[in-house]
């Protein structure tokens, strides 16, 4: 065997064991994305009796960090956001009374659903299905 031949059959092997590790790159992954749009189950994440005393809920729920913050539309009804400003990537902050998330690196503001109300964030918050079950608050991330 000739020293250029050997070195194509070498690049050709190179080549067809890197193939899978390319195109797996390349695909999405739809498995997360499909869990991250509530396939997933409920987790409480605290008693409405402790929502309304402090206002808000603030949680870790499988690694994501959300806030729970009752509706001002329906009382009975809660709602759960990223604290993640969509500007510069800061912790918001609910203000109970202003009843806005606002966020103290150049002052984006956000509606309790995480809507954009002033400022520079580009995007809403990330927001996630909440709903209340007796006392319970229970959010699906």
């Amino acid at each position: 065997m000739k020293r250029r031949e050997f070195t194509n059959l070498l690049g050709l092997g190179l080549l067809a064991t890197s193939l899978p590790v390319a195109i797996a790159a390349c695909q999405s992954d739809s498995t997360s994305e499909a869990e991250g749009q509530g396939s997933g189950e409920f987790t409480t994440v605290g008693s409405m009796a402790d929502l309304v005393a402090q206002g808000s809920v603030s949680t870790t729920v499988k690694g994501q960090d959300l806030v729970v913050v009752r509706d001002a539309t329906n009382p009975d009804a809660v709602l759960a956001v990223s604290p993640v400003c969509t500007h510069a990537g800061c912790t918001v902050d609910w203000d109970r009374a202003e009843e806005l998330f606002i966020c103290p690196c150049h002052g984006g503001r956000y509606s309790p659903d995480g809507t954009v109300v002033g400022g520079p964030p580009p995007k809403p918050l990330a927001t996630f299905e909440a709903k209340v079950e007796g006392d319970q608050v229970m959010v699906k991330v």
